[in-house]
Order: structure tokens, then C-alpha cells, then sequence
């Protein structure tokens, strides 16, 4: 089930409609419901993984708490961090790695000893990873208490508008929406439902459309010449762009309609005047996300030039 789905639409549709009439109490089951069907339409194996992701941040968050000294506390944190992380590089990276050995040793000639390796890449992994890794280091610098209540927290980590390509919102900003009373708002529903009508336009209509010409040029690049690169390069440029965006505005959209706020995700990323203009427009919510919880604990730009240069490339 994709947002640019008629299934989506009725699902969606649905979900809202008993949102709207069952009591507060029952709404964080209906919406963790909903956001695990919607996640297992695609494969219902993801799941599994994301409730490990989920308990093993919980059960983190918590002990953390509970074990307030400083060696004790940076532990917990250390093996949620490493968990998280270790199932991310499992399930993204490895066959990434072995493919890509195995190409370098085919093209030199030499023997390729490195075993295949097929692992299903869930959908949406890095988002929620993403997401837990943060609630993680928020809880250990004291920005945030853990979340007591397990429902609650593991639809945070699944909140499916966000769940497959994000905002990857905080838990800071998004943890306490769901414990605020729903009230209907004619206005915010229209704002939402404008935001995922202009995010459906975007992804169907235009970049849907342009990659019909781009796929066309880019996988048959013997019979074409350069006008024909080049202008499948500047309609990729708004392929990607509209695709991606499109997509976020569609889960602002949602997320809208239901009573709660997304973070921004993307800002006329094009009318940048700078490189690093750019990456404060572009996907914004990943680029905020490694500038506070990968660049700063670096150093930022406080420690010379080198060492700036170097975090940067981290």
C-alpha cells in the first residue's frame, strides 16, 4: 500500500472516520494498529523488525532512568545505539558491501571469494532507526524523560504517515502530540487535505511523468546523444525532486488531518544561492537530524579547519 493508491485512500479514509468517534483513550490503539497493517501490506516479515527496533529502544529508555549513574546510564545507551545500528548495517549495508567486493575483484581479474549475500531490505528502515536512535540520545543528555507507556512509544517509532520515507520528526516534538486531546479543526483537515493533494499532484502527475522520459534515455544510453542527456538530467533533477517532496507533503498531509504536526521536509530547495543553502532546504529533517546528533557531538566547526572538514565528512 503506497500513498499514491486508491487502497490508500479508502484505508485512510477509514482510519480517520473512527478516529474521529472513538473515545481519546483508544486512539494511540487504533492509530499503532493502523500504522503496523499499513507497514505489513508491504511485507508483513517487516514488522518484526521494527517492533524489535522499537522494544529494544524502549527497554533502553527506561533503564537509562531507572540507573542514573553516569557508566551506567552511557551502557544502556551504548547497547541501544548498537543494536539499532547493527541491524541497520545488517539489513542495509552488508550486501551492498558484499555485491560491491565482489564487482572490484570480477573487473581486476581476480578470484571473488566473497559469498553472496541476499537480505530483504525492509522499506522505511532507516526513518525508524533514525527516529529511535535520536529518542535515544535525547533520553541520555536529559532533554527528554523516556516514555513509560510502551504503546505510546511504539507508535512514535511507527506513525505510519512518516513511517516509509519521513519526516524523521523527535520525539521532543512529536511524543507529546499524541497524548493531547483530539479536537475536530475544519481548518487544519483543509490545510491537510490541500498539503496531501498537492503532494499527489507533484508525485503523479510530474515526476511520475517525467520518469517516463528519464528511464527511457538513462537505460538506453547508447541510442541517444548529448541533448538527450542533458535534458534527462534536468528533468531528473525535478523527478527526484517532486518525488521526494511530493511524498513528504503527503505525510504532512495525513498527519494533518489527524490533529498532529510534521516537521517541514523540504523548503524551494532549487532557489538556493549556496551549496550549504541547499542542504538547509533539502530534506531537512535528515540534514538537522546528523547536524545535532553527528556533527556537533564531533565538534562542529569549533575546533579548526581540519577537524571541521573532517566531521563533515564523517
Amino acid at each position: 500500500m503506497i500513498f499514491n493508491s486508491v487502497s490508500f485512500i479508502i484505508f485512510f479514509i477509514i482510519i480517520t472516520g473512527i478516529y474521529v468517534l472513538i473515545p481519546q483513550r483508544l486512539r494511540w490503539v487504533l492509530l499503532l494498529s493502523a500504522s503496523y497493517i499499513f507497514y505489513m501490506t508491504l511485507k508483513a516479515e517487516y514488522a518484526l523488525l521494527l517492533f524489535s527496533a522499537t522494544a529494544v529502544s524502549y527497554g533502553a529508555g527506561i533503564l537509562m532512568s531507572a540507573f542514573p549513574s553516569p557508566k551506567i546510564k552511557k551502557g544502556f545507551l551504548l547497547a541501544g545505539l548498537s543494536i539499532n545500528l547493527g541491524l541497520l548495517f545488517v539489513f542495509k549495508y552488508v550486501q551492498f558491501i558484499c555485491t560491491s567486493i565482489q564487482d572490484i575483484l570480477r573487473y581486476t581479474g581476480l578470484p571473488a571469494p566473497v559469498p553472496a549475500v541476499n537480505i530483504l531490505l525492509p522499506v522505511g528502515i532507516s526513518f525508524y532507526m533514525f527516529r529511535t536512535v535520536s529518542y535515544l540520545i535525547d533520553v541520555y543528555r536529559g532533554t527528554m524523560a523516556p516514555e513509560k507507556h510502551f504503546g505510546v512509544f511504539a507508535l512514535y517509532v511507527a506513525f505510519f504517515p512518516s513511517l516509509l520515507a519521513g519526516p524523521i520528526d523527535r520525539a521532543t516534538q512529536l511524543l507529546p502530540q499524541f497524548d493531547k486531546k483530539y479536537r475536530f479543526d475544519s481548518e487544519g483537515i483543509y490545510t491537510g487535505i490541500q498539503l496531501f493533494s498537492w503532494g499527489l499532484f507533484k508525485k503523479v502527475v510530474i515526476a511520475d511523468r517525467l520518469a517516463l522520459y528519464v528511464d527511457s534515455i538513462f537505460n538506453n544510453v547508447p541510442h541517444h546523444s548529448g541533448p538527450s542527456y542533458l535534458l534527462a538530467a534536468y528533468f531528473y533533477t525535478f523527478q527526484i525532486y517532486c518525488d521526494f517532496s511530493g511524498y513528504s507533503d503527503m505525510a504532512i498531509g495525513c498527519a494533518k488531518i489527524l490533529g498532529f504536526d510534521l516537521m517541514q521536509n523540504f523548503n524551494l530547495p532549487y532557489f538556493a544561492t549556496t551549496i550549504g543553502d541547499f542542504w538547509r532546504r533539502w530534506h531537512i529533517s535528515l540534514s538537522t537530524w546528523f547536524r545535532d546528533y553527528v556533527y556537533i557531538p564531533l565538534g562542529g566547526n569549533r575546533r579548526g579547519q581540519g577537524r571541521t572538514s573532517a566531521n563533515l565528512i564523517v
